[in-house]
């Protein structure tokens, strides 16, 4: 059956009120970025990943912004990145033109019952994730421990730098403790994984445990020459990179101890890095700084950059992340308790 006339042209009217509502976005949304600038806040100090990978972003996500905007970055410390969390929460204007960069498994802190948690993560406006994330423990040579045995086997405790709870650089030395007994003691307060490296250099520590591929940057000389080792690795098998370290989940004595490596090692590490706008950010600026992000992770001059500086690029989309940020408010009520007990500090 042909369409008739009037039917073609109620679609054609449709189509064109479309067309004109997208153009009239477009044309908004370039006015509206114009002459502004970009904030991207990052929780931790300069010169550790979280900063390095908001810089590498800030240099090319302009020219993706209808309007080119300016972009600036700055660092908002304290707490383990909660500070920029709560910050982001409850004080940045939801206009936009505020981006955060901070821990994402604080949200685990959430759900757990932190009280310095004063945010819903639910609420948030997941942008994305420039990669999934990994997590490993690296240890100075002179410490007298170069792999896993060696270490438990020590009499004494080996110092390790941290931030503060919710961030990975401190939870998986507690969970370390609670799976394998290894002697520890956890040093808290620095401001994030580029003040944990000074630290480990003046060995006021002897080691800590983040990102590999920033811990790859930070020392290319010496892990090669073994003066730095990786004794232990958190996430999906093992790295490509050391095959031969062992994975947390391989010390897991029972089923209990495999669900705690699975939720604070594996099921965290795509919520990591997360950038994020805060609750009440207009829906078509959210969506547009998203498709900006997605452009500008598949710029070659982005990627160019990243390679040399041995920065992985592998995004998540900000639908997903919002999807595995749910998924920590379904964990059941008894692995809830003991990642309580592990995890939270006491109020």
């Amino acid at each position: 059956m042909r369409p008739n006339r009037v039917s073609v042209l109620r679609i054609a009217f449709a189509l064109g009120i479309v067309f004109v509502c997208m153009t009239a976005t477009a044309a908004s949304a370039a006015d509206f970025y114009k002459g502004k600038t970009i904030r991207i806040i990052v929780g931790s100090a300069p010169g550790g990943g979280f900063d390095t990978y908001a810089r590498l972003v800030a240099r090319h996500l302009p020219k993706h912004i209808p309007g080119t905007p300016r972009t600036l970055v700055t660092s908002m410390t304290g707490a383990g990145n909660l500070i920029a969390a709560n910050y982001m929460y409850n004080k940045a204007k939801p206009d936009g033109l505020t981006i955060g960069h901070w821990v994402g498994t604080l949200v685990l802190q959430q759900v757990l019952g932190n009280k310095r948690v004063k945010f819903d993560a639910r609420k948030f406006n997941w942008i994305t994730v420039p990669k999934p994330s990994y997590t490993a423990c690296i240890v100075a040579k002179d410490s007298g421990i170069t792999n896993m045995d060696e270490w438990l086997a020590a009499k004494k405790p080996l110092k390790l730098g941290g931030m503060g709870p919710g961030s990975s650089i401190s939870d998986i030395p507690r969970l370390l403790v609670n799976i394998t007994g290894v002697p520890l003691q956890l040093i808290e307060g620095y401001g994030g994984a580029a003040r944990i490296r000074l630290a480990i250099e003046k060995r006021e520590v002897m080691g800590g445990c983040w990102s590999p591929d920033v811990i790859f940057s930070y020392w290319p000389k010496q892990i090669p020459a073994g003066e730095l080792n990786f004794v232990i690795q958190v996430g999906v098998g093992r790295h490509p990179s050391f095959p031969n370290v062992p994975n947390l989940l391989e010390y897991a004595k029972n089923d209990a101890q495999r669900q705690l490596a699975g939720v604070v090692g594996r099921n965290a590490h795509e919520i990591l890095r997360a950038f994020s706008l805060p609750p009440g950010t207009p829906k078509d600026r959210v969506e547009l700084l998203r498709k900006a992000f997605a452009d500008t992770f598949k710029d070659p001059q982005l990627l160019a950059e990243a390679k040399k500086s041995r920065l992985i690029i592998n995004p998540i989309s900000g639908p997903r992340v919002a999807e595995a940020v749910n998924e920590f408010f379904q964990l059941d009520a008894e692995l809830m308790a003991r990642l309580r007990s592990i995890l939270v500090p006491k109020q």
